[in-house]
């Protein structure tokens, strides 16, 4: 079995039925970030398993901290030996350093996880935050909205993503640009 492929099963079975929400949106982040494999190349794989995985730590059955980026990590690396490229793109998704702070776990989430290439990690980013909790596109600024709404704008959540918007917006902006000079490349003269 393929590294998507038990990717895909592992995240159906932690998220599809006390989660479904949850796992349609983990379909619609792995859809997109399927769709970024000119801009990844050799990492589409990779960057696949991570989006399709990324919200695994959400599940009720390994929960720990509530912080669900440090919860599927630790799972992935701790019971799955997964791919350790995999395990810090899920212990890093979208600004994940930032909540980690506003929780008090920075320091644990950095010592045990070292970051990711950048262009993947705005890859990640990308993908999860314009896709909507239902699984379908939508723009980083209704998205952002969105998070902000379900939460609240003073939870340790709606505070996060409120200091995380301004790199959120510039990850979206680097892929986009990286997207825009590929579709040019590839245009015929």
């Amino acid at each position: 079995m393929g590294l998507t492929e038990w990717a895909y099963s592992l995240s159906e079975a932690m998220l599809s039925e006390p989660l479904p929400r949850r796992w349609a949106h983990s379909l619609g982040v792995a859809k997109c970030a399927r769709s970024l494999r000119p801009i990844v190349g050799d990492d589409a794989e990779l960057l696949e398993a991570a989006a399709v995985l990324h919200d695994v730590g959400y599940s009720p059955a390994i929960a720990a901290t509530g912080f669900h980026p440090l919860d599927g990590a630790r799972f992935l690396r701790d019971q799955m030996g997964t791919d350790e490229r995999v395990i810090r793109l899920v212990a890093h998704h979208s600004c994940a350093l930032l909540e980690a702070e506003e929780r008090g776990l920075r320091e644990e989430l950095e010592t045990e996880f070292q970051l990711e290439h950048p262009d993947l990690v705005d890859a990640l980013i990308y993908c999860d935050m314009t896709t909507t909790p239902d699984g379908t596109r939508t723009t980083p600024g209704e998205r952002l909205d969105e998070i902000v709404k379900r939460y609240g704008p003073e939870t340790i959540v709606g505070r996060f993503i409120q200091r995380a918007a301004p790199e959120i917006h510039a990850a979206v902006r680097r892929v986009e640009q990286r997207v825009a000079q590929v579709s040019v490349g590839s245009q015929p003269m």
